[in-house]
């Protein structure tokens, strides 16, 4: 687990970088039931531990890094930093001496392997009682186990590098792109995209630029259903703010926006972190919605309409005309043009 938090009080643009609110105390605001299970878990593995692993334990405090220990536990290895490292000054380990390392290169989302583990266990043994009750209906938790597993996948992408591009951040369906007067945020007109996440699509986030983290903010709310388009307004999210690491340094911010099913938003990035295009900062566990905010400028490009479908990382929503690409997928569209609601 590398070193995510930045030294710097303001960004390349002068900017001021926000301390994470008090309200965000881990990478998953707003806890559940999977999380609760973990730590609890994570109590019994550090009693083990420290009767059987005494050798293990003084080789990572001796390779320990960072500055304190925000976590209500003890932190003995990489394990006990996976819900804290968000906050500022967390102990960390190094890639050479994390030795979970390995389950970042997993086909499935590190953050998700507790529940894929937790209903696999719930649904082998539901499938055992149906077995003896009537073997037929075994397939309702097989089905419902092959989501579990599809949802929390973690495929690869190839990520655009020319520059002035802004790529997706989220897989999923564009059901909404509207023109802004005024942005108070972004302090002039804007672009407002929306992307409707269904429980078969992918729900990892990804930078939609290579920027740094300017804030980040998390409001509790309903649980409207992710296909109405109010849900954006009054389910429970969390925005990042991210300034453009090379001139002009313009702001853009994300939102992650909770369903009816989805509940859980995961956001292990911080302020001050640099994140280049297409990186994973966070993940919305079951469907959901996100929101891309882009300034509107003379000469920005949107590359999607509404309907399209969309990959996080890979495809190309917008171009700034700093890019001297061209897309041989679709024409550009301006944004003057695009489809408003």
């Amino acid at each position: 687990m590398d070193k995510i938090h930045s030294d710097h009080e303001t960004t390349a643009g002068g900017r001021s970088i926000e301390p994470l609110p008090e309200m965000i105390g881990s990478i998953q605001p707003a806890g559940g039931f999977c999380m609760r299970i973990e730590l609890l878990w994570g109590y019994q593995r550090r009693f083990l531990l420290r009767i059987f692993r005494r050798g293990y334990l003084r080789r990572m405090a001796a390779a320990r890094l960072g500055e304190r220990n925000p976590a209500p536990h003890a932190m003995l290895d990489s394990r006990d930093a996976k819900f804290y490292r968000n906050q500022p000054g967390c102990y960390y380990w190094s890639a050479d001496d994390d030795r979970f390392a390995w389950r970042g290169r997993l086909p499935f989302i590190r953050e998700g392997l507790a529940e894929i583990i937790i209903f696999t266990i719930l649904f082998l043994a539901v499938g055992i009682g149906l077995w003896f009750l009537f073997w037929p209906l075994i397939v309702v938790p097989a089905l419902l186990e092959l989501e579990v597993v599809s949802f929390f996948r973690n495929p690869a992408r190839t990520i655009p590098s020319q520059p002035g591009l802004i790529v997706s951040p989220a897989d999923g369906t564009i059901d909404l792109i509207e023109e802004i007067d005024h942005d108070p945020l972004l302090d002039g007109p804007a672009v407002r995209i929306q992307i409707f996440l269904s429980v078969f699509n992918v729900h990892i986030n990804r930078s939609p630029l290579s920027g740094q983290v300017v804030s980040i903010h998390y409001k509790h709310g309903k649980c409207v259903s992710a296909t109405r388009l109010e849900s954006a307004e009054v389910n429970a999210q969390l925005e990042l703010v991210l300034e453009e690491t090379a001139a002009p340094h313009r702001l853009i911010r994300m939102r992650q926006i909770t369903g009816m099913v989805a509940r859980r938003i995961v956001c292990w990035s911080s302020p001050g972190q640099l994140l280049e295009r297409g990186e994973q900062f966070g993940m919305i566990k079951l469907g959901s919605r996100t929101e891309l905010v882009l300034p509107l400028e003379d000469g920005l490009q949107l590359q999607v309409a509404k309907g399209d479908k969309v990959q996080a990382g890979s495809t190309v929503m917008a171009r700034y005309p700093d890019s001297n690409a061209t897309s041989s997928d679709q024409p550009p569209v301006p944004a003057g043009e695009a489809e408003v609601d």
